[in-house]
Formats: C-alpha cells, sequence, structure tokens
C-alpha cells in the first residue's frame, strides 16, 4: 500500500500549491504559472521554504521525480501529494502553462 496518495491533475485547482521539483532547463521550457520550484536536489537543502502547514501538490515530468519528493516531504511532516501524470499529462490535458525562454511553453 502507498503511504501516499497521487491526485490526477483534473483534480487541481487554482487555490493548491504546486510545487514543481524539474530541473530549471525544464521549468524554463515550461511550467504552470504561479507554482513553486524548487528541484528535486535541492528539495533537502531548501525544504523549510515550504509551508508547513500547506498541502503540496508535487509535480515532475511523469512522476518519478515527484514520487521521491512526496516520500521525501511526507517523511518530514509535510502534507504532500504526487501528481499523476506529471507535466507531460498536464500539457497533453492543454492546461495552461508558461515558459521562461521566450518561446511557447513545452514539455519535452
Amino acid at each position: 500500500m502507498n503511504e501516499f496518495e497521487s491526485v490526477p491533475i483534473e483534480q487541481l485547482t487554482e487555490q493548491v500549491t504546486i510545487l514543481d521539483v524539474r530541473e530549471q532547463y525544464e521549468w524554463d521550457e515550461g511550467h504552470i504559472a504561479g507554482a513553486v520550484h524548487l528541484p528535486l536536489d535541492e528539495l533537502p537543502l531548501r525544504f523549510e521554504e515550504l509551508d508547513p502547514d500547506e498541502d503540496l501538490y508535487v509535480i515532475c515530468r511523469t512522476g518519478g521525480r515527484s514520487f521521491r519528493a512526496v516520500q521525501w516531504l511526507i517523511a518530514q511532516g509535510y502534507s504532500a501529494f504526487n501528481v499523476a501524470g506529471g507535466m507531460g499529462a498536464w500539457q497533453d490535458a492543454e492546461k495552461p502553462m508558461v515558459s521562461e525562454n521566450g518561446q511557447p511553453p513545452q514539455v519535452r
């Protein structure tokens, strides 16, 4: 049994806190507006920047990194949920994205 829950992108609302744990270049190419960016390898050093009283919906490209991030965050006492399908599912569902590189947003 999983010790955490996966949430489909259809259940995310604008009010939730989305934590994107992808690398900087992935973030620059396309991300969810308003998401918090904290690459997975920086999480142990910077997790205290996150609000421990908020539910965190963690996303990466396909779900592997966010799975590990959720496990780690829960062990630290945070409330975290894995976003099923990641940014690939977000893009496939044609949900809105923004980019930081001047190009149309995309997920690769």
